[in-house]
């Protein structure tokens, strides 16, 4: 390490969860309609009885501890507050790997994948495989807080992860990610390609540019991802992408509305459709997600992304293609994931692409062994 890296744990002080309880024993429950169900939000029945979990059943020194089992380190670059998880593989010649997380998620969405990919001989797996893990709180989340400031896009991200890994030592590496990681992934791509080896994306999107028959013979598998992306509730995406302060007030002052707007998420991304989150996703690792959120206060400061990337981008209406990264990339894809092949393929270097029968966005948590199987597949290929 360098002096310009310190240590880091996760220590939240006990007042914080005190407060916690009392704030959700005294949350005051609205009316909701009778007979809609899931149809226009969270129902007031699911969510009290997950309120009451979070305040009387879950064991947050728990989720603390299994955190604070991996090195943990904060720095500072151009003003940015940075912290990251570093898990070094026992394999002396492991490839470096980063790992980036979306909204809304953070360090805790990947707590199931670090041990396979960083020591795959004490999983079953070929020690040939392994990686040694960089895994960021991306600018805003967790504890990468405060923004240094406006302008924290995609980009802007990934400038400031190119110099960590540089502040880290590592001479080649490669990156792994979803969502949000699936905007910032490529960038580093592109600001680094003598040094990235490739990127690994899931849950990534893909949009038309307007340029001549590029909707001609798309097949209908494709056809039917555009609908669903069309057809796809954004009434968060618009508070994210518009008006995040206005939004933060009552995340920030409420526990339960920070539940309702994070679980939310976890039911229409996860698979079955039909099923509740905790049948895709450990209500415990939903909870933790959801309660680093609180904790940290960052509900404002993690939506500012969708405004750097939405309501103030440049958009210009350029039908031309993308120009590529030189980067390879491969892409992994959910049972739920909307990603077009033929998009993706004009704006990507797209050298690996799987299509899975199951599992939703949040794969890391949702399917781990089939984000284990493709990551290591795709960086076979590139070794």
């Amino acid at each position: 390490m360098t002096p310009d890296i310190q240590p880091f744990s996760v220590d939240i002080p006990q007042s914080q969860l005190d407060d916690l309880a009392q704030r959700l024993a005294a949350t005051r429950w609205p009316d909701e309609l009778p007979g809609v169900g899931w149809s226009r939000g969270v129902p007031v029945g699911y969510l009290k009885e997950l309120a009451e979990y979070w305040r009387t059943g879950f064991d947050w020194r728990a989720q603390e501890a299994a955190l604070n089992a991996h090195p943990q380190f904060v720095t500072t670059i151009d003003g940015q507050r940075l912290h990251f998880l570093h898990v070094r593989s026992p394999e002396a010649g492991a490839t470096p790997l980063v790992l980036l997380h979306g909204w809304p998620g953070g360090v805790t969405d990947f707590l199931d994948v670090l041990g396979p990919l960083s020591d795959p001989r004490s999983h079953g797996g070929d020690p040939a495989d392994a990686f040694h893990l960089v895994i960021p709180s991306l600018p805003g989340f967790g504890f990468s807080t405060p923004l240094a400031g406006p302008g924290m896009n995609a980009a802007k991200m990934a400038g400031l992860l190119v110099r960590l890994l540089a502040l880290l030592g590592y001479e080649s590496y490669g990156v792994q990610g979803y969502d949000t990681g699936a905007w910032v992934g490529p960038e580093i791509g592109k600001q680094d390609p003598s040094r990235v080896l490739g990127v690994h994306l899931n849950g990534m999107l893909t949009f038309p540019i307007g340029a001549e028959g590029e909707f001609d013979e798309l097949p209908e598998a494709d056809q039917r991802r555009w609908e669903s992306m069309q057809n796809f509730n954004d009434g968060y995406l618009q508070c994210n992408s518009k008006r995040p302060q206005t939004v933060t007030y009552g995340l920030h002052d409420s526990p339960a509305g920070q539940l309702a707007w994070i679980v939310e998420k976890f039911k229409e991304y996860t698979l079955p459709e039909d099923g509740l989150p905790e049948d895709s996703v450990d209500r415990d690792r939903m909870l933790a997600n959801i309660a680093l959120y609180w904790f940290t206060g960052t509900a404002g400061s993690a939506a500012q992304i969708y405004y750097e990337e939405t309501s103030a981008a440049d958009w210009t209406g350029d039908s031309s293609s993308p120009v590529q990264s030189p980067v390879p990339v491969g892409v992994l894809m959910s049972a739920h994931d909307v990603t077009i092949r033929r998009w993706a393929e004009r704006d990507h270097h797209i050298v690996h692409w799987t299509t899975l029968d199951h599992g939703g966005h949040f794969l890391s948590m949702e399917a781990p062994a089939s984000l284990i199987d493709d990551v290591r597949l795709f960086f076979r290929k590139l070794r």
